[in-house]
């Protein structure tokens, strides 16, 4: 069983997380606060958050903060506004998902599920005789042990941005549009996925890339889509 926290200042819809996610066999643990919802990260193992961006105390952009100082596990964000700037925020700040309020629970199922499972897959360390390295020039991914090197530094990604990186680089010189992407790493038809993929391409950029102004690995095809260089052909 995966333990989930919800955070939200509405009891309601904490209440409503609740019961939709209880009937898939999640643990819920419940925050009002991000105060709160910090506190009970510290003291239990939480594989998920679903964190509400307005709250009182400490918002859920700040909240998110704190957690990415030490914590790699998901996060989707909820919204109770349509605006983009609060799913962008909240993707900048680390968040691997949102979604907007009112939600259809059908929807907020199918995405914890898929960060889930990506999440347990990102954690499995396997037996040595198990690697797998994937690699272009000198980005190199081991994926038994889910770390990414590149020119011999390792580079710190969060479970979202290595399965992007990851499903490129193992195509890599093949061009992805934003729904294929979203539809390979997610595992779901994708919706509405421009913001999402774009920041977390923006994200790995700045993580691999000298200069990710001018970037050596992960190209965008204007009109198309992403691709990482094949430097092995």
């Amino acid at each position: 069983m995966y333990n989930i926290l919800a955070v939200d200042d509405d009891k309601e819809i904490v209440k409503a997380i609740e019961i939709y996610l209880g009937k898939e066999n999640y643990k819920i643990f419940k925050a009002y606060d991000g105060n709160e919802a910090l506190k009970i990260l510290k003291e239990n193992d939480i594989q998920l958050v679903i964190l509400d961006i307005m709250m009182p105390n400490k918002d859920g952009l700040e909240t998110l903060e704190e957690i990415r100082k030490d914590k790699k596990i998901p996060v989707i964000m909820l919204s109770a506004k349509s605006e983009d700037i609060d799913k962008i925020n909240g993707l900048n700040c680390g968040a691997d998902d949102y979604v907007t309020k009112p939600f259809n629970p059908v929807e907020l199922i199918a995405r914890v599920n898929a960060l889930i499972r990506r999440y347990t897959q990102f954690g499995t360390i396997q037996e040595a005789q198990g690697k797998e390295i994937i690699k272009t020039g000198e980005l190199v991914i081991n994926d038994a042990l889910k770390k990414v090197t590149v020119e011999g530094n390792s580079v710190k990604l969060t479970p979202t941005e290595y399965n992007i990186l990851k499903f490129l680089t193992k195509n890599k010189g093949k061009v992805f549009s934003i729904e294929e992407i979203y539809t390979n790493v997610w595992e779901e038809e994708s919706f509405a996925a421009e913001n999402i993929i774009a920041v977390h391409i923006r994200h790995i950029r700045e993580k691999i890339e000298i200069n990710p102004k001018e970037p050596k690995y992960l190209k965008v095809i204007w009109g198309v889509g992403y691709k990482i260089e094949n430097f092995e052909e």
